[in-house]
């Protein structure tokens, strides 16, 4: 009956399915990750980069789990930056541009590598479903495979339809099929599905660009490296560029938004699109007033010609595309390579989910991805990693799950913003999404969620006690600057240099640090500070966070006291036979909380439309049925 037996399934390999199908075999599980085109695993269908503000700090945190994705870019990667270096390390962000190329190669090779893991080439069109449970799934070509847990990591392959201009064809992917059929196994199953829509720019030859009409933007050195586990070494790293459109670019664009599929006569594009990476006919006709708009010309690898102009994604038609590249300084006898595109797909509503990615209508069924109606790449591998483990969690046979909370990671934030709210748009992560960004650094993501990889068996011995010794010498290193002196004519040359005002009597060093324009690395200049034999790299990155710690202290012990509160009622949990009609609010409520299926007090605090006074009655309600429930048990 069955062509294979796996205990884990995971349908897609972008980065969720990576992320998804690496952590469930890394966790014992025998994994199946299935696609459409092998020699596409871990495929960049847009620009080819990793990172940025928020989305840098959810790599760390993947990192921070197990997971491949920051190794991977570590080890391809053609330049290095860190975000917003003078700003506050809340919003701090590495980001990376990668080989496009080698990072899949590389991608491939490790999930070939894995134990556990098969990787097999067909497209998955139905899952079987029996008495509410997963069974399995069943490909295009008829063949049946058993598991107990299936993941779907479709990306924009569900009924994705490609368009330019006025012409329009089916495809996943630029010359990639589309899957057709698996949305309507969850239309079956009743799931709401929506659409969206996304685009890429057009790619350009390299040899062909005049940068020197280009301001160039090279990478920081040393370059910061994403993974915690990544030793410092030189890379020869390839410069970025930055131009802009121009009043032509706009006018090209007005005079053909008659031809454009969102805007024309004929609208193919009834999606919601990225509301912040919009294309360039959206940025002129909603932000009429700017005269022009960045356009970065970047690499898409060491050995290939084609540059990716990014700001300039479009879905207008290719005569179009090629007036507007050519509008542009440096770009005026550009070639492009390859055409951009609009894509429209099908994803699933993500308030059928639980916060573990677990559907709610279907046992054993996990979503992760564009599939929950996020975009970025760095969004869909944070959700294939908690996929992966509650899915291998679920196989096992175990009653744990892993749920990162708001408090906890960027991924936290995202899942629980994804499940309680939806999406109207197409998600992506910001540091304005997160009530305790301060305490969600890309600094301290080990700090944070190594304890769970570890747990779970994705970090190794050597690399949690590497984490524990981290954040001992920070601990350390904080008591030291507590006990040292600096005199006023020692550290005054310091603070005049600094613009900040001197000192008539001496100090501890951890009291001038408080002060942001003072720096601990001029500090360590001036006093005999033992820092040890350790590695490095690790010394560094203990400095560091005791930088952190000391200037932030009253900024953080805040956040701190605000988590205590939220967790107050984030750790009630609402059992699963728990009666909703039999709670005094409103109806609408009621029928809220019912679909939703809260898990727990602040899970159900967080849906639209709930009251704050419902949720003080909730928890008497709830108390009540567990005292209930205890007495009968007596």
């Amino acid at each position: 009956m069955w062509d294979d037996v796996f205990d884990v399934i995971v349908v897609g390999a972008g980065h969720a399915g990576c992320e998804a199908s690496l952590a469930s075999a890394r966790m014992g599980c025998k994994t199946a990750l299935f696609t459409i085109n092998v020699d596409k695993i871990a495929e960049m269908s847009c620009n080819p980069s990793i990172g940025g503000v928020a989305k840098g700090t959810v790599v760390r945190e993947i990192d921070a789990l197990g997971g491949e994705m920051a190794k991977n870019i570590d080890e391809t990667g053609i330049q290095f930056r860190l975000l917003n270096r003078r700003k506050g390390p809340a919003v701090r962000a590495p980001r990376a541009q990668a080989d496009k190329e080698a990072y899949r190669n590389r991608m491939r090779q490790i999930i070939e590598h894995t134990d556990n893991l098969y990787v097999i080439q067909q497209t998955v069109d139905d899952i079987i479903v029996e008495n509410g449970k997963v069974k399995g799934v069943i490909t295009h070509i008829g063949a049946r495979y058993r598991a107990k847990a299936v993941i779907v990591t479709a990306g924009t392959f569900l009924k994705g339809k490609i368009i330019i201009g006025f012409d329009e064809f089916e495809g996943g992917r630029m010359w990639e099929p589309s899957a057709n059929k698996l949305s309507d196994f969850y239309r079956k199953h009743g799931f709401r599905v929506g659409r969206l829509k996304t685009g890429t720019p057009t790619r350009i030859d390299g040899r062909t660009i005049d940068f020197s009409k280009m301001e160039e933007q090279p990478g920081d050195e040393p370059p910061p490296f994403f993974s915690f586990w990544t030793r410092p070494r030189k890379i020869e790293q390839i410069p970025c560029y930055i131009t802009y459109t121009t009043p032509e670019t706009h006018e090209i664009i007005r005079r053909n938004l008659h031809r454009s599929p969102m805007y024309g006569e004929k609208k193919l594009i009834t999606g919601a699109g990225v509301r912040y990476c919009p294309s360039i006919e959206d940025k002129i006709v909603k932000f009429p007033d700017r005269e022009r708009h960045h356009v970065f010309v970047e690499p898409e690898g060491r050995n290939t010609i084609e540059f990716y102009p990014n700001g300039t994604s479009t879905s207008l038609p290719y005569d179009v595309q090629v007036e507007i590249i050519h509008s542009i300084p440096g770009l005026e006898n550009a070639k492009i390579i390859r055409p951009a595109y609009g894509i429209e797909y099908d994803f699933i509503d993500p308030t059928h989910l639980y916060p573990t990615l677990e559907t709610k209508q279907i046992k054993g069924l996990f979503n992760a991805g564009q599939i929950n109606g996020t975009t970025g790449y760095e969004e869909a591998a944070g959700q294939g990693i908690v996929a992966g483990i509650n899915a291998a969690l679920y196989a096992k046979g175990s009653d744990e799950r892993f749920v990162p909370g708001r408090d906890e990671a960027y991924i936290g934030v995202m899942i629980d913003d994804l499940v309680n709210k939806g999406v109207r748009e197409p998600y992506r992560l910001f540091t304005s999404r997160a009530e305790y960004r301060l305490l969600l650094r890309y600094d301290n993501a080990d700090l944070r969620l190594a304890k769970y990889g570890y747990k779970f068996g994705l970090l190794t011995k050597e690399q949690y006690e590497r984490v524990e010794k981290k954040y001992s010498l920070v601990k350390v290193f904080i008591s030291k600057l507590k006990e040292i002196k600096l005199k006023p004519e020692v550290i005054n040359p310091v603070l005049e240099k600094e613009g900040s005002t001197p000192l008539k009597e001496s100090i501890l060093c951890y009291q001038i640090l408080k002060r942001p324009e003072v720096k601990l690395e001029e500090i360590l200049k001036l006093i005999e500070f033992d820092v040890g034999e350790d590695d490095e790299k690790l010394i560094k990155e203990a400095l560091e966070e005791a930088e952190i710690e000391i200037k932030y202290e009253g900024y953080i012990n805040r956040q701190l006291e605000d988590v205590k509160k939220f967790r107050k009622i984030e750790n009630i949990k609402i059992p699963e036979d728990f009666d909703y009609d039999s709670v005094p609010i409103s109806t609408e409520e009621k029928q809220k909380l019912k679909e939703a299926k809260p898990l727990t007090l602040g899970q159900a605090s967080r849906l639209e439309g709930i009251r704050p006074s419902s949720i003080s009655v909730l928890a008497i309600y709830i108390n009540k049925h567990k005292a209930s429930k205890e007495d009968k048990s007596a």
